[in-house]
C-alpha cells in the first residue's frame, strides 16, 4: 500500500509545466521567424511578445491564430529492445489579440488570449510506466489586457494584466486488481486559476537597431476543489472515499527576455531573442486531497527545478510588397534536472527549425502559414520517486495559421 501512496503522489509533475509544455506559439509571424518577437513590430502578436512595442504599431489589429501540435514520444525501458510510443494526439493551442488606438495618437490599448503552456499525450494502459501515466489533458489559457505608451519616437513602454484559467484531465492505472485481473484507475481533473502582469519597452536606435526587453511575471495558480476519481475493486473502495477532491498550487515561471531587429535592406528583417526562464521556485509538489484514509495520504515531493534558457533567431524575407517569406530556428535548455524526468514532461535539450509565409490582400488583410519542428535529444534516466527506468525520445511537429485584419 505505501508503493501505491507513492504512486498517487508522482501523478501530478505535470502540473510543474516543465519547459516541455511552454508550448511557446503566440504569433504565426513570429513561429515563422524562430519564435523571435522581443525587438521586433510585426503584428498584434506583440501584445504578447512586447507589450512595449504596442504603441508604436502603425495601425490597429484584430487577428486569431492556431498552431495544431503533435508530440510524438518513445521510450525505451532500460535493459530491453522494446519501445513504447505515446498515439498520436493533437492539442490546439490558439491565439487572439485586438490592438486600437487614435490614428496619431501616443497610447494603444490591446487585449491578448493566449495558450503559453500545454500538453496532450496519450501512453494507453498497456505500456510500462501506465502506473505512472496513462494519459494527460492539460491547458492554461491567459487572457491579457495591456495599455501601451509611446514616451517619444524612439521609445515606448507598456504592461498588461493577467488572468490565467487553466484545467487537467489526468489517468493513471492503480496496481489494484479487481476480481477480472484489471488494474484501477485513478483520474484527477479540475480547473484552477492565478494572475500575473507582463511589462516591456520598446527602443529604435539611430542605426537602425530596434530593442526590446520583457518581463512576464509568475503566476501562481491554484486548482480548488479539483475531482479525484478512484476506480478500484469494492473490497478496497473504503481506503479512496468518492466523492474526494483535492488541492494544489502551483508556482509557474517568471521569464525575462531581449530581443533586437536589425533591417540590412527594405527586403531583410533580421532578428535574435534571448530568455530566461526562472523554474527555480518550483521547488516542490504539495497535494492535499480533502478527504483521507489510512491509505491516501497528502503528500510533498521535492521537484527542484533549474533555470532554462533558450536561444532564438529568424529572418524575414519580402521579395514584393503582399508576400513575406521566414526562417528561422532556436536552441532551449530543460528545466528538468536528472532523476526528475517524467512521461508526462520527457523533456531534454532541445533544438527546432521554423519557417513560414505571409501574404497581404488588398493592404487590410494578412494571412499567415508557419511550420515547426523540435527535436528533443535522446535521454536515459531512471527517476528517483517512481523507479521507471529507460530512454525518452521525443519529436513536435507544429504547423500553424492565422488571420488578420489591420486598418
Amino acid at each position: 500500500m505505501r508503493k501505491l501512496l507513492l504512486l498517487l503522489g508522482l501523478a501530478l509533475p505535470l502540473f510543474a509545466f516543465s519547459q516541455g509544455f511552454q508550448v511557446n506559439l503566440e504569433g504565426e509571424k513570429q513561429i515563422g521567424m524562430g519564435h523571435t518577437g522581443t525587438g521586433t513590430l510585426l503584428d498584434g502578436s506583440s501584445v504578447f511578445f512586447n507589450p512595449g512595442a504596442v504603441a508604436m504599431l502603425p495601425e490597429n489589429y484584430v487577428q486569431a491564430g492556431i498552431s495544431p501540435l503533435l508530440f510524438k514520444s518513445t521510450f525505451n525501458p532500460a535493459g530491453t529492445n522494446v519501445q513504447y510510443n505515446s498515439s498520436n494526439e493533437v492539442a490546439t493551442p490558439f491565439t487572439f489579440y485586438a490592438v486600437w488606438g487614435p490614428k496619431s495618437s501616443f497610447w494603444k490599448l490591446g487585449l491578448g488570449i493566449y495558450t503559453p503552456f500545454g500538453g496532450l499525450v496519450n501512453w494507453g494502459n498497456e505500456w510500462q510506466g501506465k502506473y505512472v501515466l496513462e494519459s494527460l489533458d492539460l491547458k492554461a489559457i491567459y487572457f491579457q489586457p495591456t495599455l501601451s505608451i509611446k514616451l517619444a519616437d524612439f521609445i515606448s513602454v507598456g504592461g498588461g494584466f493577467i488572468y490565467n484559467r487553466g484545467s487537467v484531465d489526468l489517468k493513471q492505472a492503480l496496481p489494484i486488481s479487481n476480481s477480472a485481473g484489471q488494474d484501477g484507475q485513478a483520474e484527477l481533473k479540475g480547473t484552477g486559476k492565478g494572475y500575473g502582469w507582463n511589462a516591456g519597452i520598446y527602443i529604435k536606435t539611430e542605426v537602425g537597431l530596434t530593442v526590446g526587453i520583457t518581463h512576464r511575471s509568475g503566476v501562481s495558480t491554484t486548482i480548488n476543489g479539483g475531482d479525484a476519481i478512484f476506480s478500484v475493486a469494492p473490497s478496497v473502495q473504503p481506503n479512496f472515499p468518492q466523492p474526494n477532491s483535492f488541492t494544489s498550487t502551483i508556482p509557474l515561471p517568471a521569464t525575462n527576455s531581449i530581443g533586437f531587429g536589425y533591417s540590412p535592406t527594405k527586403q531583410w528583417l533580421l532578428a535574435f531573442d534571448a530568455n530566461l526562464v526562472s523554474w527555480h521556485v518550483y521547488k516542490a509538489l504539495a497535494f492535499d486531497y480533502k478527504n483521507n484514509t489510512p491509505a491516501l495520504q497528502d503528500s510533498y515531493f521535492a521537484r527542484n527545478y533549474q533555470d532554462a534558457i533558450s536561444l532564438r533567431a529568424g529572418a524575414q524575407y519580402k521579395p514584393s510588397d503582399p508576400l513575406a517569406l521566414r526562417f528561422g530556428g532556436g536552441y532551449a535548455s530543460t528545466a528538468i534536472l536528472d532523476g526528475y524526468v517524467t512521461p508526462e514532461v520527457p523533456d531534454a535539450n532541445r533544438y527546432y527549425l521554423t519557417g513560414g509565409i505571409g501574404y497581404t490582400m488588398g493592404k487590410h488583410f494578412d494571412i499567415d502559414a508557419s511550420f515547426e519542428f523540435e527535436h528533443l535529444f535522446s535521454r536515459t534516466q531512471t527517476n528517483i520517486q517512481n523507479q521507471l527506468s529507460g530512454t525518452f525520445e521525443t519529436n513536435v511537429y507544429i504547423p500553424g495559421i492565422s488571420l488578420t485584419y489591420h486598418w
